[in-house]
């Protein structure tokens, strides 16, 4: 495999990381409402959370770029399939965030809002200010556990024809016939993007469980 071959690998990588970055980030903004809405005590708000959550955690993520991509052009959204995936990843991404975060936010302790409500505070003040830094670092290690999940399952693009890192290295097998060896350099570059964000995020999950034994 040449310099030629290498750098289209690089190229596929980079849409790969723009893909991850998109769904993340999406997800991370309606993840914080889905989550939101999870813990609410209006049914108007909890039950449309929880029928999102159990509709993108309970179907494939390749089912939902079917979806996307075949489907959103059939409601008069004409997206280019970079966009078509960013959408599905953002949607996936915002159900597990959501309830990843729905967990962090039950697991701080309940006396701190008791407290809250008695000094007077309004809801919004004590979700800011007390409950969500609280949830945030509760919620850190599985939050980049989740990352290195959606960082591969960008792979699954591919089905739809986007050309990221896992079907540029198809391309280059077919073009060069050395398949073992193309996928060993595509599987090199995986590697070396997950395994430091999975040590990071056992890292957090260590200090923090030190932390709270403390």
């Amino acid at each position: 495999m040449g310099i030629q071959e290498f750098t289209y690998l690089l190229q596929g990588l980079k849409w790969t990381l723009f893909l991850t970055a998109i769904g993340f980030a999406g997800g991370i903004t309606f993840g914080i409402l889905i989550a939101l809405m999870r813990v609410s005590p209006s049914p108007w708000l909890r039950i449309p959370a929880v029928a999102w959550i159990g509709l993108f955690q309970g179907t494939p993520l390749l089912m939902q770029l079917f979806v996307a991509y075949f489907g959103l052009p059939l409601l008069g959204f004409d997206l280019p399939a970079w966009g078509a995936v960013a959408v599905a990843l953002t949607a996936h991404a915002s159900a597990f965030l959501g309830e990843i975060w729905r967990g962090a936010i039950q697991a701080v302790p309940r006396g701190q809002s008791e407290a809250a409500h008695a000094l007077g505070l309004h809801t919004f003040s004590l979700m800011v200010d007390i409950v969500l830094p609280q949830a945030f670092k509760l919620s850190l290690p599985a939050t980049v556990g989740f990352l290195v999940q959606l960082l591969k399952g960008t792979s699954l693009a591919a089905i739809v024809g986007f050309i990221e890192l896992a079907r540029a290295g198809t391309i280059v097998s077919n073009q060069i016939y050395r398949p073992l060896l193309v996928f060993a350099v595509v599987g090199a570059l995986y590697f070396a993007l997950c395994w430091p964000l999975s040590l990071w995020g056992r890292y957090l999950e260590r200090r923090l469980g030190a932390g709270t034994a403390k």
